[in-house]
């Protein structure tokens, strides 16, 4: 097998290449020429070794990810397989540009189907790395001039806002609060690992959409209540993992207001299976949990350009 360090696929890897790889996987999905299965975790002692696993027939791999979190840290890894003999073909290592960059991509997808086409000023909670690929994301598929980014260490958001503004070529500024970055954007970005709401319904406006990318389980919540009653369209990127994971909906399903199977998937919003924005007053918003179809897909392409660049080492 070829086993790709970070390195390696940071050479190979743009956000632009990921978003057209991702939505190739979802759309997959929504047609049936591809099938992904729900995260699976195992849990011990503050531990937790967690399992995404795909198969895409299409381009000829199956595989998985997999991601072993413990207090010291965590350690991730994409695992392909040829489809039709089972041959191993890669190991990557998943802990940073192919993760923040997939996830990102998941987030830039949903920007491209959702969003107003004239949206151009971002409001972020989160300054983490992935809040760092989630603004790559947006500014990679709309006319984005300015970013308004909250984070609670101060010092910590004044150096990203200083990196990415010179990385992206936008101004990005350090908002005072939560709602100060909400006010006045047009997509508004979540990525944090909160268990309380970091942003209040209250604080939207007409036409917003929202990528709510840092809720992957049923304890986290990134938006009250009245946020997600205020969304006049809400997509999920699988149904199955929705159920399974997304804590921002589960008040909604408890009190009746809203059913997992009435929730659009990404994938068929883009395949055009189901209508996604259909007025600009809206006010939409995407739930991405993380699905190993995305890693899949991405993956593959890494692995292609690596052996054309004889990147990587074989084991």
């Amino acid at each position: 097998m070829l086993y790709l360090s970070d390195q390696d696929i940071q050479q190979v890897l743009t956000m632009r290449d990921a978003i057209a790889l991702v939505e190739r996987a979802h759309v997959a999905c929504a047609q049936g020429r591809a099938v992904d299965t729900p995260r699976t975790r195992t849990l011990s002692a503050s531990r937790s070794l967690n399992i995404l696993q795909a198969a895409a027939p299409e381009i000829g791999v199956t595989g998985y990810k997999a991601y072993y979190a413990t207090p010291s840290g965590t350690q991730s890894h994409v695992y392909l397989y040829d489809y039709d003999s089972g041959k191993l073909l890669a190991q990557m290592d998943c802990n940073f540009h192919l993760n923040t960059t997939r996830t990102g991509a998941a987030s830039g997808l949903a920007t491209r189907h959702l969003a107003r086409s004239a949206a151009h000023v971002v409001g972020q909670i989160g300054a983490g790395n992935h809040g760092a690929s989630q603004l790559a994301a947006v500014c990679a598929v709309r006319p984005i001039k300015r970013a308004q980014v909250y984070a609670r260490t101060r010092e910590k958001l004044v150096a990203f806002c200083e990196q990415m503004s010179a990385r992206l070529k936008i101004e990005v500024v350090a908002a005072e609060s939560a709602e100060a970055a909400v006010r006045g954007a047009d997509i508004v970005n979540l990525i944090t690992k909160s268990a309380t709401p970091v942003l209040l319904g209250e604080w939207l406006a007409p036409g917003q959409h929202i990528n709510a990318a840092g809720s992957n389980a049923l304890m986290r919540r990134e938006l009250d209540a009245e946020a997600a009653r205020r969304c006049a369209l809400i997509a999920v990127d699988s149904r199955g993992t929705a159920r399974n994971e997304c804590g921002d909906l589960l008040p909604l399903v408890e009190a009746g207001l809203l059913h997992w199977e009435a929730l659009p998937e990404i994938g068929e919003i883009a395949a055009g299976m189901r209508p996604g924005r259909t007025a600009d007053e809206q006010i939409t918003l995407y739930e991405s949990l993380g699905l190993g179809i995305q890693d899949i897909y991405v993956a593959a392409k890494v692995l292609e350009r690596a052996r054309e660049l004889k990147l990587g080492r074989e084991i």
